[in-house]
């Protein structure tokens, strides 16, 4: 008997899943602590986004042409060959094309008129 754990989380957007299996029989005891670990890893899946999100932040204008270089490279891999700090920066630059648009758009205009 097989047995494997499976834990996904969301965050900004984001997903992440982690598994974790064996082919021992296992207690219910020993299936709850590798659970409890999936866990562990899933939440620090989660800092290290948290962190590599907040370092895309702070860019130079010189590491801005770079970032920009970079996100066209992790655009172009496979979603599951990216990693959690490629995950990170592909979000922060979606989120800041989304602002972009939402800002041209002008939404503020349209509370403001008078029907």
């Amino acid at each position: 008997m097989s047995t494997s754990v499976k834990v996904m989380l969301s965050y900004d957007y984001c997903h992440f899943e982690i598994v974790k299996g064996t082919d021992q029989e296992l207690t219910n005891e020993q299936i709850n602590s590798m659970r409890k670990d999936v866990q562990r890893l899933a939440d620090e899946a989660v800092r290290q986004y948290k962190v590599a999100k907040e370092r895309s932040l702070k860019l130079t204008s010189y590491e801005k042409k770079n970032f920009d270089r970079r996100v066209q490279e992790i655009q172009e891999k496979p979603e599951n060959l990216r990693t959690i700090e490629e995950t990170a920066m592909l979000k922060q630059y979606n989120d800041a094309e989304w602002q972009k648009q939402f800002e041209e758009y002008g939404y503020e205009d349209e509370d403001e008129r008078q029907w």
